[in-house]
């Protein structure tokens, strides 16, 4: 079995995007990069801020893996970081499978096997929100506030 193939797109400093197979284990390796170059900026392990911004980036990731996949496509993660906020961005090709927005999430039942991903998102982001991506698909965005100081990387 061979590991799936990624591609890494040029960064601004701050930023980190990169394109994964939109596959679970395209997902798996988007969570495990993104924890990576958090800890490389300097953001503690352990920190709530790190296990917001893990929870965000392993559900999304998920998503776009799962129900946002196409066949031949790839998806993209991106991070973004300043001194005071951590953007976590998503994008797939997948157009006409929107996800519900902010505030328009059905609840689940206590033995459905799927549905939660995004009410965990609306948990622990400050903000988030479903976008249309040009030329196709769709980016979902989460925004996680940092407390002053936390973190010694570059902004």
């Amino acid at each position: 079995m061979t590991t799936p193939a990624t591609r890494q797109l040029p960064c601004a400093e701050g930023e980190f995007r990169q394109q994964f197979s939109s596959t679970r284990r395209g997902a798996r390796l988007a969570r495990h990069l993104a924890l990576h170059q958090l800890n490389s900026w300097g953001l503690p392990y352990g920190s709530s801020a790190f296990e917001a911004a893990e929870t965000v980036v392993a559900e999304l990731a998920a998503n776009a893996g799962t129900h946002g996949s196409v066949s031949g496509r790839d998806f993209e993660l991106r991070l973004a970081l300043s001194r005071t906020t951590l953007r976590i961005e998503v994008s797939d090709t997948r157009t006409e499978r929107r996800p519900p927005g902010p505030g328009d999430l059905a609840p689940v039942g206590p033995l459905a096997e799927s549905g939660r991903g995004l009410l965990l998102v609306e948990a622990v982001a400050d903000r988030w929100a479903v976008l249309d991506r040009f030329p196709v698909g769709k980016t979902v965005r989460a925004e996680l506030d940092l407390p002053a100081g936390l973190y010694g990387g570059r902004a």
